[in-house]
């Protein structure tokens, strides 16, 4: 199979996550099976859905003739096989829990064609334990959506050893015509990228309160009014990139790490790149390559971030 024979996609869960994936790939064109336990829930997925594109509708995402267009795209079943016996990609989006998980992916594998693709948008648990109960490991993967899953544009695919190079592109493909901006995870961990830095940052945080160094509001001031307004415009290795910034992070790093009770053996890989002069924008190369004028226009960027946000919040009040 290749991308341009998707035409039909299932969706398995019609809660907060299912339903906005649904949304997406209506949008996108895509034919959807919706599927839920119980008429009740499927109601509220599309009531949801309804909601979701109205919204779009008003914030300018989506022009007034399409919400029709895409509701006209998705049918609901209570049945799974009904749901997947003719599709070309599934997307299990049910709650987290393995055995309950695990079982769908039994069920889809008996029910899909041979050629169909099985994905799962856990935000937690490795696809090896999905690919173990089918009889197709080269065709399951996980395709992790951020919140809310219809506009959040961040998409995380985790392949297994046994993901297939064609899988892993034809979910690239289908993503990226639905709009999203996919990184793909390249070795199964659990959390994969985005939950495990936000469990480092929690963990952090709920330790500074525990030993009483900040309250829990002053270090939610820290992060809107600093960290995540650098983060709008530019990730933790561009950021400190382009500020040439590695030598200091290596210098502090002995004390703020054992602190923070993190291993030390990172600091090998940032203690090698230093040793070859890679120190960021003013040497050229960091963890990406510099020109001065990528770099200026980065510090634009990050600048520039600053200005919108703060205009949102004067115009917000």
């Amino acid at each position: 199979m290749e991308f341009n024979d998707v035409k039909t996609i299932a969706v398995i869960g019609a809660g907060d996550v299912g339903h906005g994936i649904s949304l997406g790939l209506a949008l996108a064109g895509y034919q959807v099976n919706l599927n839920s336990t119980t008429e009740a829930s499927l109601q509220k997925g599309m009531d949801s859905i309804n909601a979701d594109l109205d919204r779009l509708v008003e914030f300018g995402f989506a022009e007034s003739d399409r919400p029709q267009a895409a509701l006209n795209k998705i049918s609901t079943t209570t049945s799974l096989e009904e749901a997947s016996r003719d599709c070309d990609v599934v997307i299990e989006a049910v709650y987290e829990n393995l055995e309950l998980k695990q079982q769908i992916f039994r069920d889809l594998d008996a029910f899909c064609p041979e050629r169909t693709i099985l994905a799962s948008s856990t935000s937690t648990i490795i696809p090896s334990r999905f690919s173990m109960v089918t009889q197709r490991p080269d065709r399951v993967l996980v395709a992790h959506y951020t919140g809310p899953s219809y506009l959040s544009p961040l998409v995380e695919i985790v392949r297994t050893e046994q993901t297939s190079d064609e899988t892993v592109d034809i979910i690239f493909q289908v993503l990226t015509k639905v709009g999203k901006w996919q990184v793909i995870v390249q070795k199964e961990v659990t959390g994969f990228i985005a939950s495990r830095l936000q469990g480092a940052l929690l963990r952090e945080a709920l330790s500074m309160v525990q030993r009483g160094v900040a309250s829990p509001e002053d270090i939610d001031t820290v992060l809107k009014l600093g960290h995540t307004r650098r983060w709008v415009s530019a990730g933790v290795f561009e950021m400190l990139d382009v500020a040439s910034l590695w030598e200091l992070v290596l210098a502090a790093a002995p004390e703020l790490f054992a602190d923070l009770d993190s291993s030390m053996d990172v600091l090998n890989l940032l203690q090698e790149k230093v040793d070859r002069g890679e120190l960021g924008a003013k040497s050229g190369k960091g963890f990406f390559d510099w020109t001065p004028e990528s770099a200026e226009a980065t510090r634009r960027k990050m600048a520039n971030a600053f200005i919108e946000i703060e205009k949102w919040s004067v115009d917000g009040e």
